[in-house]
C-alpha cells in the first residue's frame, strides 16, 4: 500500500477552502470523486462547496456552490455514475446531473426537502442489478461463469418490471423519507416515521434485501442504547408514495455487556452495513476520547427451544422447532487507536465461510478488505469478517512496527493529520482519502495485499478484474494503477485470448470496450506505445464504418432479409478483383443514392478513409519497424476488408458528386488515383484476410507501395494527442503532488518520448478528432476532450445536415472509446 499522488488546496489571499464538518466524500463507477469543503471568506461567511473530479485529472476539479444553508452530511453517487446525490443538515436533497454531459459541468434540477430535519443517512433505491464474482472460475472461459447475475429484485417497480428511479434518507428525528423520480421528470415524495416510539438518531445506514426491501439501521450515538433495525417497504397506490416500516431485531454492541469495558468506550462513532446489498452483515465502532473498538455482527435464522409442556400441547410445534432472527456477532477487534474514517469494499464478492476458504486458495484478496483510518494518520486494511490486519499504511515519515501496541505510541505534538473521509475504489485497488487539511491523497492498495504472490497469479488477478470492469462498462483505471511496463504484452495477449473465447453476440456488445482497454494498458510501457494509436484509429474506422453502412437505404422497401450494408460486405468478400469498377458492377447503386447536401457534409470523414488508405499502404515497404503507428493494420484483414467496402462506397457517391470524394495531391493529372489505392489495397487484403491462407506480400506489391510516394502526395495523419493524464506517468514510492486547479508540469515518461514525433507541437493547428476538421492553432470555439484517451473535439455542432448529426449524436455523452468528455478552456497565444 503506497501514495500515488497527494492533492492540495492553493492558499488565496481572500478565501480559504477548509474540511467542512461532517466531511462528506464518494467514488463512483467511472471513477469521479466528489467531496465537500467550506469556502471561507474574510467575513468569515461560510459557502458549502462540492467539489467533483476524474482521478486521470485531479487538477482539473469542477467546484459548484451547492447552495445548501447547512452543512452537506452526505453524497450518493448513483449505479450509473453519472448522477449525484448531495444531502445537508437543514433536510434539503439535492440531485446533480453533467450539464451537456461533461465531467467538469455540473447542475442540479430536482430535489426534495424535509425542513429543519437533518440528514444522517442517504441512498439511491436499488435498481436490481447485482453481479456476484466467482473468483474460483478465473480460469473459466465464459465470462457468464466468471460473473453471474444474481437473481435480486429492484425496491421499486415500473409497470412491466422495469426499475423506478429514487432515493431514500433517514433523518435525525427518525423519520424515512422517500423520493421517487417519475419518468416524466415529476417527484413523488414520502415521509414516514421509522417506528411510534420516535427517538434521536445519530447514525444509521441503508442497505437492500433481495426480496425488494430495504432495511435502515440506526443508532442514537451511545453505545449503551440498542443499534436499532427496520425494515422498510416503498410502493406506489395511486399516484402517491406509500411507506410501511417493520421493527426487526436489535444488538447492544458487545463492549458494553462486558464488565471491563463496560464504560469504556461511550460513544457509537461508525455504523455501516458490510454492502449496500448485504442487510444480514453490519459493522459498528465505538470510541472514546482516545481509543476505539470495531465489531462484526451477523443476522442468522436460530431455532428457538420450547418447553416440553407446549411441545405435548401442540404436536406440530414438536415437529417443526420455531425459527427466530438474532444478531451474532463475528468478530471484534483488540483496543485500537481512535478511528477517524471506515471505508467499505465495493466488489460485489459474498461472504459465505466456502467463499472466503475459495478467496485464500485462489489468493484473490482485492475485495476482502476494509480501511480504518486512525488519528494518527495510519490507514488499516482489515479483512471485513475476521477484522484481522491485512495491510497498513503510514502517513508520517516514521514507519512503525505493525506489532507495535497503539496504546505505547508516542504521541506527536499537535494534532496529527489523518483522514476525515475514505473511498475505496470499485475495484478495492484504490483508496482516496480526505484529511483534516481538506487535502486529497490517492492510496494504491496492492492486489496481493502484502503477500508473495507469483507472477503469473498477480497477472491473472489483475486480468480478473479487467475482465470485471468490461462486462459492467465501469471504468478500469484504478486496475492500471497497478500494471507495471513489463506486463502490458502479456495483459494485452491474454485479455485478447479470453475476448475470443465468448460467444459472437457477446464479442460484438463488448468489441469497442476492449479495443479501449488495450489502448490504455499500451499507453502504460513505452514498447507498446505506438499501439495506442492503431487501437484508436480501430475505434474510429469500425464507428465511420457502421455509419456510413447504416446510410445506405434498399430501393424497394419490400427487400429481402439482408440489408445494403450486409449485401455489400457479402459482395466485397465473395469478388476478390483488383478493379474497383468491376467490384461495383455487381452493387445495386440505386440503394447507394443519398442527398446531395448529406454527400458533401460527409467529405471530411470520406477524406479521412482516403487518407488512411494512403498512408498504411505507404507505409506497408517500412512494415518490419513495428515502433509506426499503423503497423498493426498491415496483417489485420478485417480492418482491411472494411476499408476495401468504403472505397466502394465512396467510389459509387464520388459518381453521385464529385466533390465528395477525397482530395488527393497527385503528380500526374490523369491518373485514377482511387484506382490505384483499391487494387493495392485489394493485393494487400488477399494476403491476410480471414478466408484464405495468410501468405506475405509478394515483392512486386511492395514495390508498388514503394513508388506511392513519387505518385501522390502522403498526407501526415492526426494521430490522437497522447492523453495529459497521470496513469503512464505515475512512478512507484515518488508520489506526485499536485494543486487543486493548476494543470502540473508532469515528468514525461518514456512512453510519452517515443510519440513525439505523432503529436502536435503547442503552437500548431489542432484538429476536431470526430468531424476530422482543422480547428487553427488557437480554436475560437469551445472544445472538449475526451478524460481517457484525449479525443478533441468542438462542443457544439457547426452541422445541420441530418446524417452529420446524427454522426455526432452518438458521440454526445461518451467518446469513441467510451470515456467521458470535459470542457476544456480556450488557449489563446
Amino acid at each position: 500500500m503506497d501514495l500515488a499522488y497527494v492533492c492540495e488546496w492553493e492558499r488565496w489571499p481572500k478565501s480559504t477552502h477548509c474540511p467542512s464538518v461532517p466531511l462528506a466524500c464518494a467514488w463512483s463507477c467511472r471513477n469521479l470523486i466528489a467531496f465537500t469543503t467550506d469556502l471561507r471568506n474574510d467575513d468569515q461567511d461560510l459557502t458549502r462547496m462540492i467539489h467533483i473530479l476524474d482521478t486521470e485529472h485531479p487538477w482539473d476539479v469542477h467546484s459548484v456552490n451547492s447552495e445548501h444553508s447547512e452543512a452537506i452530511t452526505c453524497l450518493e453517487w448513483d449505479q450509473s455514475g453519472s448522477r449525484l446525490l448531495s444531502a445537508d443538515a437543514d433536510g434539503q436533497i439535492k440531485c446533480w446531473s453533467m450539464a451537456d454531459h461533461l465531467a467538469n459541468s455540473w447542475e442540479s434540477h430536482v430535489g426534495s426537502l424535509v425542513e429543519g430535519d437533518p440528514i444522517v443517512a442517504l441512498s439511491w433505491l436499488h435498481n436490481g442489478v447485482k453481479l456476484a464474482l466467482h473468483v474460483e472460475k478465473s480460469g473459466a472461459s465464459s465470462f457468464g461463469e466468471k460473473f453471474s447475475r444474481v437473481k435480486f429484485s429492484p425496491s421499486l417497480t415500473l409497470f412491466g418490471g422495469k426499475p423506478m428511479e429514487g432515493w431514500i434518507a433517514v433523518t435525525v428525528s427518525g423519520l424515512v423519507t422517500v423520493s421517487l423520480l417519475k419518468p416524466s421528470g415529476q417527484v413523488l415524495t414520502s415521509t414516514e416515521s421509522l417506528c411510534r416510539l420516535r427517538g434521536r438518531v445519530a447514525l444509521a445506514d441503508i442497505a437492500f434485501t433481495g426480496g425488494g426491501n430495504i432495511v435502515v439501521a440506526t443508532a442514537d450515538g451511545s453505545s449503551a442504547s440498542p443499534v436499532q433495525f427496520y425494515k422498510v417497504c416503498v410502493s406506489v397506490v395511486s399516484e402517491k408514495c406509500r411507506i410501511d416500516t417493520e421493527i426487526l431485531p436489535s444488538l447492544f454492541m458487545r463492549c458494553t455487556t462486558d464488565l471491563n469495558r463496560k464504560d469504556k468506550f461511550p460513544a457509537i462513532t461508525h455504523l455501516k452495513f458490510l454492502a449496500r446489498d448485504m442487510s444480514e452483515q453490519v459493522l459498528l465502532c465505538a470510541s472514546s476520547q482516545t481509543s476505539s473498538i470495531v465489531e462484526c455482527w451477523s443476522l442468522r435464522k436460530e431455532g428457538l427451544p420450547v418447553n416440553n409442556v407446549f411441545q405435548q400441547i401442540s404436536p406440530v410445534v414438536g415437529d417443526k422447532q420455531p425459527m427466530i432472527l438474532k444478531w451474532r456477532i463475528l468478530s471484534a477487534t483488540n483496543d485500537l487507536d481512535r478511528v477517524s474514517a471506515v471505508a467499505l469494499p465495493k466488489l460485489p464478492i459474498s461472504l459465505t465461510n466456502t467463499d472466503l476458504k475459495v478467496a485464500s486458495d485462489t489468493q484473490f484478496y482485492p475485495g476482502l478488505g476494509l480501511a480504518l483510518a486512525f488519528h494518527d494518520g495510519s490507514v488499516h486494511i482489515v479483512h471485513r469478517l475476521s477484522l484481522q490486519s491485512m495491510a497498513v499504511f503510514y502517513s508520517s515519515a516514521a514507519p512503525r512496527s505493525a506489532d507495535e501496541p497503539a496504546i505505547k505510541r508516542p504521541r506527536t505534538a499537535g494534532p496529527a493529520v489523518h483522514f476525515k473521509a475514505m473511498q475505496l475504489s470499485w475495484t478495492s485497488l484504490a483508496l482516496v482519502g480526505i484529511d483534516n487539511h481538506g487535502k486529497l491523497s490517492m492510496l494504491r492498495i496492492s492486489p496481493s495485499m502484502g503477500h508473495t504472490l507469483d507472477v503469473s497469479l498477480a497477472l491473472r488477478h489483475l486480468l480478473f478484474l479487467l475482465e470485471y470492469c468490461m462486462v459492467t462498462g465501469y471504468d478500469w483505471w484504478d486496475t492500471l494503477l497497478h500494471v507495471q511496463p513489463g506486463m502490458v504484452q502479456s495483459l494485452v495477449e491474454k485479455l485478447h485470448e479470453e475476448y475470443t473465447r465468448q460467444n459472437a453476440a457477446l464479442q460484438q456488445v463488448l468489441s469497442t470496450r476492449i479495443l479501449a482497454m488495450k489502448a490504455s494498458l499500451c499507453k502504460l510501457s513505452p514498447c507498446t506505445v505506438a499501439r495506442v494509436c492503431d487501437y484508436h484509429a480501430k475505434l474510429f474506422l469500425v464507428a465511420v464504418s457502421s455509419t456510413l453502412k447504416s446510410l445506405l437505404r434498399p430501393h424497394f422497401l419490400n427487400t429481402p432479409d439482408k440489408s445494403p450494408g450486409d449485401r455489400l460486405t457479402e459482395v466485397c468478400t465473395k469478388i476478390t478483383d483488383a478493379d474497383i469498377d468491376k467490384v461495383m458492377i455487381n452493387l445495386k447503386t440505386e440503394e447507394f443514392v443519398l442527398d446531395m447536401n448529406t454527400l458533401q457534409a460527409l467529405q471530411q470523414l470520406l477524406q479521412w478513409v482516403g487518407d488512411f488508405v494512403l498512408y498504411l499502404l505507404a507505409s506497408l515497404p517500412n512494415q518490419g519497424s513495428p515502433l509506426r503507428p499503423g503497423h498493426s493494420f498491415l496483417r489485420d484483414g478485417t480492418s482491411l476488408g472494411m476499408l476495401r467496402e468504403l472505397m466502394v462506397v465512396i467510389r459509387i457517391w464520388g459518381l453521385l458528386k464529385p466533390s465528395c470524394l477525397p482530395v488527393y495531391t497527385a503528380t500526374s493529372d490523369t491518373q485514377d488515383s482511387m484506382s490505384l489505392l483499391f487494387r493495392l489495397l485489394t493485393k494487400l487484403w488477399i494476403c491476410c484476410r480471414d478466408e484464405g491462407p495468410t501468405s506475405e506480400p509478394d515483392e512486386a506489391l511492395v514495390d508498388e507501395c514503394c513508388l506511392l510516394p513519387s505518385q501522390l502526395l502522403i498526407p501526415s495523419l492526426d494521430w490522437l494527442p497522447v492523453s495529459d493524464g497521470l496513469v503512464s506517468r505515475l512512478q512507484p514510492k515518488q508520489p506526485l503532488r499536485l494543486h487543486f486547479g493548476k494543470a502540473p508540469t508532469l515528468p514525461t515518461s518514456a512512453s510519452t518520448l517515443q510519440l513525439d514525433g505523432l503529436i502536435r507541437a503547442p503552437g500548431q493547428p489542432k484538429i476536431d478528432h470526430l468531424r476530422r476538421l482543422h480547428l487553427g492553432a488557437y480554436p475560437t470555439e469551445e472544445c472538449k476532450t475526451c478524460t481517457r484517451c484525449g479525443c478533441v473535439t468542438m462542443l457544439r455542432s457547426p452541422n445541420k445536415t441530418t446524417a452529420v448529426k446524427q454522426w455526432e449524436q452518438r458521440w454526445i455523452k461518451n467518446c469513441v472509446c467510451g470515456g467521458l468528455w470535459r470542457r476544456v478552456p480556450l488557449s489563446y497565444p
